[in-house]
């Protein structure tokens, strides 16, 4: 399996040029993240990748098959997600309730959100292992207002996991969330499946050295360079531009 692969994307909004000529490729079990300035275009990156956008010219393939065309939801169901793409989490409601929405939209059972669903092909079952596998399980029957802000952050990515996406881009997944429960975060990337392909958007430098394999800096739009955690520090064009200064 060959993955996501972009090829040649541009993006331009009259005559401004917001992405050009990108090219990246995520394969099963890749760990990349994606830095770089305000206004390097992360975001526009992101929006077309998952079809929120629709690029000006170039190819967005999954194992070989131009997945251009398709609409945001037909990527999710492709196997690309995103964390925000998740509908929002419903504070009201325990993080068990919340857990089972993806899981039962994703078997087209959403009409039974509430009803245990331990008839409906282990429901339950992947539910006690998402919230064991992100050290949810003592607050599975706790109202999601009433978590740590950085254990809502779990939520959501357990929620998008539940997906089974094949892609999986977190966007900024520590934002937010206090230094002292960062470590979360970063636990609960390095816990995620060694087959899944994960990119990660992030403004904590920490979090990106400590879960990516590879790092892509983007600036105005193209790739300045792509490389190994210690190739990117080593990188001076990298240390002037952006470790030196705020990310966004």
């Amino acid at each position: 399996m060959t993955g996501l692969e972009v090829i040649g994307l541009n993006k331009a909004f009259g005559g401004l040029t917001v992405a050009r000529d990108i090219n990246i490729t995520l394969a099963p079990g890749d760990r990349k993240a994606l830095i770089g300035p305000n206004g390097a275009g992360k975001s526009t990156f992101t929006n077309l990748i998952t079809g929120i956008l629709e690029p000006t010219s170039g190819e967005i393939r999954l194992d070989g098959r131009d997945i251009g065309k398709l609409s945001e939801a037909q990527r999710v169901k492709a196997g690309i997600a995103k964390t925000f793409q998740i509908t929002n989490l419903f504070k009201s409601l325990t993080v068990r309730d919340n857990l089972r929405l993806p899981l039962l939209e994703r078997r087209g059972l959403t009409g039974r959100l509430i009803r245990r669903s331990d008839r409906e092909g282990g429901v339950e079952d992947e539910v006690e292992s998402l919230l064991s596998q992100f050290r949810l399980s003592d607050m599975g029957d706790r109202p999601v207002e009433r978590l740590a802000y950085g254990q809502q952050r779990l939520v959501e990515m357990a929620m998008t996991l539940a997906l089974k996406p094949r892609i999986l881009i977190l966007d900024e997944p520590a934002a937010g969330v206090p230094s002292s429960e960062s470590p979360l975060i970063a636990e609960a990337i390095s816990g995620l499946p060694q087959d899944l392909a994960v990119l990660v958007i992030e403004h904590d430098m920490a979090l990106v050295f400590k879960v990516a394999r590879r790092i892509v800096v983007l600036v105005s739009g193209a790739i300045l360079t792509e490389g190994t955690p210690e190739e990117i520090a080593a990188d001076a064009r990298v240390r002037d531009l952006y470790l030196g200064a705020s990310h966004g």
